[in-house]
């Protein structure tokens, strides 16, 4: 099973680890700090050695990175190296995404039926009704205001069951964390609190102000929007 140095460590950009596995242009290493998609967060990319890592995932509970260019050997020692300015784009895109969640649902009892970061835009699907422009805007406001505070975010462990006591740890509808006995849990103290397993920063005020780009209804209780971060 790989480590996912990820988790312990957002801003960790080089690491060695050692190949475990080898199957065409898949590798699994003994540790890792690629992030692999899920939970609307897009896989990271960047290097093993000088094969480019160009899609990440999760396949049978192990972490694969698929790579152009000849792979390294099992047994190898490999040096991993980190686009990071797109992993650092998609950590504040992800943080931004938690806090106007929040928003949504502690003001508006909204939750999220959908999302996608992205590093230049992302999308939130939500189901609120009689939801406008003018409350989108008086949302996102709310949600700058946070971002602009000097406030270090928690990330720590909790036993499943003492952790889905916490009303507000889910905010996608019809989601449920992971079937794990210990959840990890991402704290904006006073603002929000989630099971959530992708990558952070580690104080607000890196994240920039959220800018909408675009509204759309998508039924009779959902909307879609589309921000970025400026």
């Amino acid at each position: 099973m790989t480590e996912p140095l990820y988790l312990k460590d957002s801003y960790l950009k080089e690491c060695e680890a050692t190949v475990v596995k080898v199957d065409g242009n898949k590798v699994i290493l003994d540790k890792t700090i690629f992030y692999p998609r899920g939970g609307g967060q897009p896989h990271d990319t960047g290097y093993i050695n000088d094969a480019k890592v160009i899609e990440v995932k999760k396949e049978n509970g192990e972490i694969v990175h698929v790579v152009e260019g000849s792979p390294p050997k099992e047994g190898e020692k490999v040096r991993c190296k980190l686009d990071w300015e797109r992993r650092y784009k998609l950590m504040r895109m992800h943080t931004a995404a938690h806090v106007l969640a929040s928003v949504f649902y502690k003001d508006y009892g909204a939750k999220i039926t959908g999302n996608q970061l992205g590093e230049e835009k992302t999308r939130f699907d939500f189901n609120v009704p009689d939801f406008n422009r003018e409350l989108l805007e008086e949302a996102v406001q709310k949600a700058n205001t946070l971002l602009q505070q000097d406030l270090e975010l928690k990330i720590y462990e909790l036993p499943r069951e003492e952790a889905l006591k916490i009303p507000e740890i889910v905010k996608l509808a019809g989601a449920l964390p992971p079937s794990l006995e210990r959840l990890r849990i991402v704290e904006i103290p006073g603002i929000d609190i989630q099971a959530d397993g992708g990558t952070h920063v580690r104080n607000l005020r890196e994240v920039g102000q959220i800018k909408i780009l675009k509204m759309e209804n998508k039924g009779k209780n959902n909307r879609r929007i589309y921000f970025t971060l400026v």
